[in-house]
């Protein structure tokens, strides 16, 4: 039946959000500074992008999916550097504690679409999805009217975690705007996180990764 196909939409939705990146990080970091509606906007930008790269992968859509992953390490290496971005723009900022940055239409839409557009940039996500499809035998055993709900379960469960992740951090929130010393301390954390995660995929991007030691990076290091 139909819900069944949501349900494990939403089981794939939620396995390729909850894994720590520099998209959870930046969706925290919206959270502390501009509050819960900012903060899960941002990670609904993200949870669009998973469906997009869903329905991609559910339809079948090779051409497009040739073309994102020959294009992929130009991908990582922009995602990359605007992750870097993000990380040193974050360990330079100083916060102040007499009133947060106000939650605002604008602000929300830059946070949707920001979020967006990087999780689109790592189209890993695609090989993920087509991975696990194929794996578990979804492309063979779905009808072409499965498909919505399997898109919409994608959503719903990377939504889910989004939902969960800001809720948490807005519990927070008060007690980390009201002392300058750890929003301050939060900050270049975060920064320092997300810059490592941009190196990471510039690192990916060169093909230099396996050269490494160690490494901590995730295959889907944008979320």
């Amino acid at each position: 039946m139909s819900w069944k196909w949501m349900v494990k939409g939403i089981l794939l939705g939620l396995s390729i959000a909850a894994p720590l990146g520099p998209v959870s990080i930046l969706c925290v970091k919206k959270t502390m500074i501009s509050g819960f509606k900012t903060g899960l906007l941002s990670g609904l930008g993200a949870a669009t992008a998973d469906a997009v790269y869903g329905s991609i992968a559910g339809l079948g859509l090779s051409a497009l999916t040739n073309f994102l992953i020959e294009y992929k390490t130009v991908l990582q290496a922009i995602a990359g550097l605007f992750i870097c971005f993000l990380g040193i723009k974050s360990l330079l900022h100083t916060p102040t504690t007499e009133r947060s940055e106000p939650h605002s239409r604008e602000c929300s839409l830059n946070s949707y679409a920001g979020t967006l557009l990087l999780t689109l940039s790592n189209p890993m996500t695609i090989v993920f999805f087509l991975g696990v499809f194929g794996a578990s035998g979804i492309l063979l055993s779905h009808t072409s009217s499965d498909i919505p709900f399997l898109i919409v379960g994608v959503f719903l469960g990377s939504a889910l975690w989004w939902v969960c992740l800001t809720g948490t951090a807005s519990l927070f929130r008060i007690n980390m705007t009201v002392e300058r010393s750890k929003l301050s301390l939060f900050n270049k954390l975060s920064g320092m996180v997300m810059l490592y995660f941009g190196l990471i995929a510039l690192i990916q991007s060169l093909g230099l990764l396996n050269s490494l030691p160690f490494s901590l990076g995730f295959i889907n290091y944008l979320e």
